[in-house]
């Protein structure tokens, strides 16, 4: 989960390397480093690396400079060695300096192989061993850099994006890809090499994505990628449309607030030519599936694109009447699942490179399933590995709390329901055709719903000092309950928990009293009388009822402390409106207590380690 970038010019390296880590901080927070080399000066690399956030490391480089025109700058999240100035990245042996996104899972074996050959290591880090294994290949006789990796990657197990460098040949970036994401960047007389394309977005927007299993030579003038033996890859550049500005505040105080008020905006890009009311139908990007052969949907994620995927069940089974199951990635394939033909896997990542979830596509894939992946990222590693994608188009997300990512993907979850009852006969025209106006119609009702944010940040002021919260939800507003209480405990560090709301009364009912406040999700629909009995049930008991309900609802604000009202909206889309008021909710709170809203404690971005 750690961010890396390298830069290969005439330009001074330092300060794109810092513009870039500055766009990649979300990845990883606890230090930073740089190693930059003058080819021109015969001098050997500088490294420069602290402990701490990225302005640390910004200040020290005031006092010691890094000044070249070739470098390499990394800013980690601690997975081997806890956070330190001796376990940040670069880390330098010999001539040899080396960044690294991953874990090596030999890296015992290798360490204790390299000790009694000699080595000594300065770190706890397993991605010293690998500047050790470069430096050693290149001390036995290997002819230059590449081959020196090359050699080196063949005793390496694991997932890992590395960019190596080496004083004695300056004109030269080696990168491996596997597991963990690498793109490289083209220039006019210098190149570049990163985990996120956004971490060069303001330099270049003419990118190359490094598939599995590849190496890539960069130079200023050239960039040459093989596989692993060697074998040339050709590859055509692709041009990104994100604007850097795109990635940037826009005034707001934290990315996490920006994200959410740009919501009405990406849903309305989601939707973008997939909408056919013509013909009451989706189109699917070109994506053609078999659905009459689907005897089930199978879908993998973690975190807030399980939560998604709950939903995404929800409206499957009832537009398409198909079985549909939801699996964490991280547990399926250590189950032997189940799974091969006639299934379709479905899985859903932010960022398209969740180790876990990529592991998961492929023992599904081994078993025989087909893969639709639904992500937000261009060419990202999931994507690629699938049979089909679906991205979202909810832009650049900053913050590491998900917010439009998670209502893109909800968005995305509304059309492939249609998109498959229309195929199998289930979903009527006349009913396709009320579910995609609505559809149509959503992005002005979450501007309405983002705009109630004075509100919900008197209400967070009220329950600000809380130390838990229960949130509560029916039917496909359980899984929206599940994501309120994740977002909330992300941000503020405050304990939450989402329940499904008649589950309540089998356990969770113990900890109401006059402290907790009890967020309920009571839109109008088929469950909400019983939900609001569960409501009357924590009113009861002292608790403080905070309601999400439909406007006009007359009979809510009875039974509830305060009420937080959403458009009325088709029951299928009601997850889509619900979420907002919680994302808000949870955002306002932690503004509230002065927590590291954008870069929460012990999270990153996009989570590249098992």
């Amino acid at each position: 989960m750690c961010g890396i970038i390298g830069y290969i010019g005439n330009r001074q390296a330092t300060p794109i390397l810092i513009g870039g880590l500055r766009k990649l901080e979300y990845r990883g927070y606890d230090s930073a480093g740089v190693s930059v080399i003058d080819p021109s000066s015969g001098a050997g690399s500088r490294v420069v690396r602290c402990r701490g956030k990225l302005s640390g490391l910004e200040q020290k480089l005031v006092a010691e400079p890094a000044v070249g025109t070739v470098g390499i700058g990394h800013t980690r999240w601690a997975t081997h060695g806890r956070p330190s100035d001796e376990n940040s990245h670069p880390h330098k042996v010999g001539a040899i300096s080396v960044i690294h996104n991953g874990i090596i899972e030999n890296h015992l074996t290798l360490r204790q192989e390299l000790a009694s050959a000699g080595a000594k290591f300065s770190s706890e880090t397993d991605t010293e061993i690998f500047a050790h294994l470069v430096d050693h290949a290149l001390t036995a006789g290997a002819p230059d850099l590449v081959t020196a990796v090359r050699r080196s990657l063949q005793k390496v197990r694991g997932s890992y994006a590395f960019v190596v460098m080496s004083d004695k040949e300056p004109g030269t970036l080696v990168a491996a890809k596997n597991s963990s994401p690498l793109v490289v960047g083209l220039g006019d007389g210098e190149n570049y090499v990163a985990s996120d394309v956004t971490a060069i977005l303001s330099e270049t927007r003419k990118v190359i994505f490094i598939e599995e299993g590849e190496m890539v030579v960069v130079t200023r003038d050239a960039v040459t990628i093989t596989d692993f033996d060697g074998n040339v890859h050709k590859r055509e550049p692709k041009i990104i449309t994100w604007s850097a500005l795109q990635a940037e505040k826009g005034g707001f105080k934290h990315y996490m607030l920006k994200e959410i008020h740009e919501q009405p905006r990406a849903v309305a890009d989601t939707l973008v030519g997939r909408v056919d009311l013509e013909n009451d139908d989706v189109l699917l990007d070109g994506i053609e599936l078999d659905v009459k052969s689907i005897k089930r949907i199978i879908f993998i994620a973690c975190g807030t694109s399980f939560h998604a995927s709950l939903v995404g069940e929800f409206l499957i089974e009832a537009l398409a009447r198909i079985p549909v199951e939801v699996d964490v990635a991280s547990e399926f394939r250590y189950r032997d699942p189940i799974i091969g033909k006639g299934d379709l896997v479905v899985a859903v990542s932010q960022s398209g490179e969740t180790l876990d979830t990529m592991e998961a596509i492929r023992e599904a894939k081994k078993k025989g399933a087909k893969v639709l992946a639904i992500s937000n990222v261009l060419e990202a590693s999931i994507p690629r590995l699938a049979d089909y994608a679906f991205y979202t188009h909810a832009g650049p997300e900053i913050g590491v709390a998900s917010t439009k990512a998670f209502t893109t993907q909800l968005v995305g979850m509304a059309l492939l329901a249609i998109y498959l009852g229309r195929r199998t006969g289930t979903l009527k025209p006349e009913k396709a055709r009320e579910l995609l106006a609505e559809l149509v119609a959503l992005p002005q009702k979450l501007r309405d719903v983002v705009e109630s944010g004075a509100q919900i940040q008197a209400i967070a002021r009220r329950y600000g000092n809380a130390t838990g919260f229960l949130f509560l939800g029916r039917g496909a507003q359980y899984p929206i309950a599940l994501e309120g209480a994740l977002k909330l405990k992300e941000i503020s560090y405050i304990h939450a928990e989402g329940y499904p709301a008649g589950e309540m009364k089998h356990g969770p009912i113990a900890l109401i009293d006059e402290h907790l406040p009890v967020v309920v999700l009571a839109p109008r629909g088929p469950s909400y009388e019983k939900t609001v009995s569960n409501l009357a049930e924590v009113r009861a008991r002292q608790g403080k009822v905070i309601a999400i309900a439909s406007r006009g609802d007359n009979e809510i604000g009875s039974h509830s402390d305060d009420v937080i009202v959403v458009p009325d909206v088709a029951l299928e889309l009601q997850p889509i409106v619900t979420v907002l008021p919680l994302q808000m909710l949870s955002y306002y709170v932690a503004d509230f207590k002065g927590t590291d809203i954008d870069q929460p404690r012990n999270l990153a971005k996009s989570v590249t380690v098992e």
